[in-house]
């Protein structure tokens, strides 16, 4: 039986959050994917998605288009949709980002920061396990698992 190498509607999200990563990584190669991710969290992308404005605007053209993904052709699934509704309220749970605060006067992350940046980092986890599954080892950049 022949894999199906789509990529799920519900590693959108993740694969835009570690494209970015990647891309923060690239233009810093001395930093560590640590801090790529911390570097992350200052980025518009990541008020977006830990907003939900991200997941509004995407629901909001899906709406649009039928519910038909404009990327695949291919309509989604009412329970798809309800898990992405769930996604989003998860990850405006965990990515709630005080930038201000993010460190103490110590240097070490506050709590809040550190959930946010252990979600991230599995979110990356994921889509990095995701491409090794279906063979697209070319999508993966940050190599977490090396």
């Amino acid at each position: 039986m022949k894999k199906d190498k789509t990529r799920p509607f519900v590693l959108y999200v993740a694969e835009k959050i570690y494209l970015k990563v990647s891309e923060i990584k690239k233009k810093n190669p001395e930093i560590t994917n640590i801090e790529a991710i911390e570097r992350f969290i200052g980025t518009n992308l990541f008020k977006e998605i830990s907003s939900g404005k991200f997941h509004d605007k995407w629901f909001k053209e899906l709406k649009k288009n039928n519910f038909i993904d404009k990327n695949s052709g291919k309509k989604i699934p009412s329970e798809t949709i309800r898990l992405l509704v769930i996604q989003k309220d998860t990850m405006m749970r965990q990515l709630i980002g005080y930038p201000s605060l993010y460190y103490t006067k110590s240097f070490y992350p506050l709590e809040l920061s550190q959930r946010s940046f252990n979600h991230l980092w599995r979110i990356c986890e994921n889509y990095e396990l995701w491409c090794n599954e279906v063979g697209k080892k070319n999508k993966i950049l940050l190599k977490l698992f090396d």
